[in-house]
């Protein structure tokens, strides 16, 4: 199922409910600026309620943000040791 996700939107191993979900943090994590967010709340309401919607969003932008951590820090594999590169210490 994990080799579906980038492919997502047509697999068919995917509920609506969990492509509108995944729809919202695929916008939130590319090109935030440059999407119809109307859209895809709209979507979104079909399926999930405000609050639902809202913890959507919260959890998609943890792991987003994570992600970018991770990524500033330069380290290559989670799980491994999280020494700081001179760039990000000093």
């Amino acid at each position: 199922m994990v080799d579906a996700v980038p492919e997502f939107a047509s697999s068919p191993l995917f509920t609506p409910a969990e492509k509108a979900a995944m729809r919202l943090a695929d916008a939130m994590g590319g090109a935030h600026k440059q999407q119809d967010f109307d859209a895809v709340f709209a979507e979104l309401r079909k399926h999930w309620t405000e609050p639902q919607i809202v913890e959507l969003g919260w959890r998609a932008s943890v792991f987003i943000g994570y992600g970018r951590l991770v990524y500033a820090l330069g380290v290559d594999a989670i799980g491994a040791s999280c020494r700081l590169p001179q760039h990000a210490t000093g």
